[in-house]
C-alpha cells in the first residue's frame, strides 16, 4: 500500500485538473499520489492517466454521493468548474457546493478551489456600462466561481483559493487566434484597449496547483492569483509576428462590437474583457508572476509558450 498522500482531482481529464495529475505523476519524488476523478474512465485521456500510473476513478459533479466516495480517504482535492460544456452559472454554483459539502465529510487537509473573481463587487448590475447575463450577473463564468467561493468556506475547510487568468490556449482551441482581414492581413481581436491581460499556459496552472500542495498549511486560508505574464495585445501582436513569421496587428474594437460577434459566449467573453479592461490595475494586482513563478519554477512567458506551441495556431 502506498504511503502517499492521495490528492482528488476533479476535472482530471480537463486542461486544469490534468495539469496537476500531470505535474504529480511527472515527479518520482513526489509524496502524492493521484486519484483521478471523471465522469468516463474509459476515455482516452482517463486511460492515458492511468498509464502513468493515477487511480482513476468515477465522479459525477452533479452526484454528491459520488463525489463522496471518491473524496474518501483522500488528503487533498483539486476543485474546479467546467463552465463552457453548459453556460451556467446558476450550474456552477450547485457543482461547487456538492464539490464542498463531499470535502467537508471526507475531512480533507487541504482543498484547492479554482475560482475568479466576482466582477460584481466591483461593478454592480445597476452599473449601466454593460448588460447583465442570466439574469443577475456581469461575467457568469467569474461572478458564479466567486460567489461559490463563500460556499466552500462557510463548510469550514482548510482552503485555498487560486485565482486563474486567460489561457493563451485558447489562441488554439478557443478561436481566438490571428485571423485574416478583408485586408489579407492577421490580428487579434479584444476589447481591452491598451490595457494589460493576465494570461497563462493550462498547463500551468496546475503546476502552480501542485506547488500549494506542496507548500501545505503555509497556503491554507489564503487567495493566491498566478499568470505567466501581463501583457497588451499589441505585445501579444508583436510575439506573435516574431514566432509565427508573418505580421499579426492588434485590433482593439469596442466592448459592444465584440458583444455583437455572434458566437456563442459572446456577451460573456465581451462583458469578461471590458471588465479586465476597466479594472485593469486591480485585476493585474491580483495575478503577482513572481509569487506564480515560485510555485512553478518552470512557469512559461507567454513567448517560450509561444516558441513551445506556434506549430499549433491554426492560420486561415
Amino acid at each position: 500500500m502506498s504511503s502517499k498522500k492521495i490528492i482528488a482531482i476533479t476535472g482530471a481529464t480537463g486542461a486544469q485538473g490534468g495539469g496537476l495529475a500531470r505535474a504529480i505523476l511527472n515527479d518520482p519524488h513526489s509524496e502524492f499520489s493521484v486519484r483521478a476523478i471523471t465522469r468516463d474512465v474509459n476515455s482516452d485521456k482517463a486511460k492515458e492517466l492511468a498509464r502513468l500510473g493515477a487511480e482513476v476513478v468515477h465522479g459525477d459533479v452533479d452526484d454528491l454521493a459520488s463525489l463522496e466516495k471518491a473524496f474518501a480517504g483522500a488528503y487533498g482535492a483539486f476543485c474546479v468548474t467546467f463552465f463552457w460544456h453548459h453556460f451556467s452559472a446558476a450550474q456552477e454554483i450547485a457543482h461547487a457546493t456538492n464539490m464542498a459539502a463531499a470535502a467537508k465529510k471526507a475531512n480533507l487537509k487541504h482543498v484547492i478551489w479554482s475560482s475568479l473573481e466576482d466582477t460584481r463587487k466591483l461593478l454592480p448590475t445597476s452599473d449601466p456600462r454593460m448588460p447583465v447575463l442570466q439574469e443577475k450577473y456581469n461575467v457568469p463564468h467569474f461572478d458564479g466561481k466567486g460567489e461559490a467561493d463563500e460556499v466552500f468556506r462557510k463548510q469550514g475547510l482548510p482552503l485555498t483559493i487560486l485565482l486563474t487568468a486567460f489561457y493563451w490556449d485558447n489562441f488554439i482551441y478557443f478561436g481566438l487566434g490571428p485571423k485574416k482581414g478583408p485586408d489579407g492581413k492577421y490580428a487579434i481581436t479584444f476589447p481591452m484597449g491598451d490595457a494589460r491581460l493576465p494570461g497563462l499556459a493550462a498547463e500551468d496552472i496546475g503546476k502552480c496547483a501542485y506547488g500549494i500542495f506542496k507548500k501545505g498549511s503555509e497556503y491554507i486560508g489564503k487567495t493566491v492569483g498566478i499568470a505567466g505574464g501581463h501583457l497588451t495585445g499589441a505585445q501579444m501582436a508583436d510575439s506573435f509576428t516574431r514566432h509565427l513569421g508573418t505580421p499579426v496587428g492588434y485590433n482593439a474594437v469596442d466592448p459592444d462590437v465584440y458583444r455583437s460577434f455572434g458566437f456563442p459566449g459572446a456577451d460573456e467573453m465581451g462583458n469578461m474583457f471590458q471588465y479586465k479592461r476597466d479594472f485593469e490595475e486591480q485585476y493585474v494586482a491580483a495575478r503577482d508572476l513572481t509569487e506564480a513563478r515560485a510555485l512553478n519554477p518552470g512557469l512559461l512567458s507567454f513567448d517560450s509558450w509561444l516558441e513551445q506551441n506556434k506549430a499549433k495556431i491554426p492560420l486561415d
